[in-house]
């Protein structure tokens, strides 16, 4: 469906395969019935054994983009949620200052879409 799960904003000099660990635990401790995460080719190596040694879970990693147009399964889904999140001005540009600000627009733009679809 697209829904965010939970948010994690940190520092610019931080690799998202390595800081990818800390929406993983979250998005756990919050749901534990999470058995996989799905990701994209990029998070191939760091994040997928971050997950499985601290975790014991799986990734899913979907297929490198192609030339030629086709649609790959999920990764929509989840173009479609960063673009709605992005819809939200506050987020076009890099207007927060501190990270939990900006953590809280995140949720709240997420949250002003599941409204919407109501």
């Amino acid at each position: 469906m697209g829904n965010l799960l939970t948010v994690v904003v940190h520092a610019a000099n931080i690799h998202d395969t390595k800081a990818g660990i800390l929406a993983a635990k979250r998005a756990v401790e919050k749901y534990p019935s999470i058995r996989r995460f799905c990701a994209d080719a990029g998070y191939r190596k760091t994040f997928e054994q971050d997950v499985k040694e601290t975790l014991g879970l799986e990734v899913d990693i979907s297929a490198r983009i192609k030339p030629e147009w086709t649609i790959l399964p999920k990764r929509w889904i989840v173009e479609r949620t960063l673009a709605w999140i992005n819809y939200s001005r506050r987020l076009s540009k890099d207007y927060e200052i501190t990270v939990e600000s900006a953590q809280a627009m995140c949720m709240i733009a997420a949250l002003r879409t599941l409204i919407a679809r109501f």
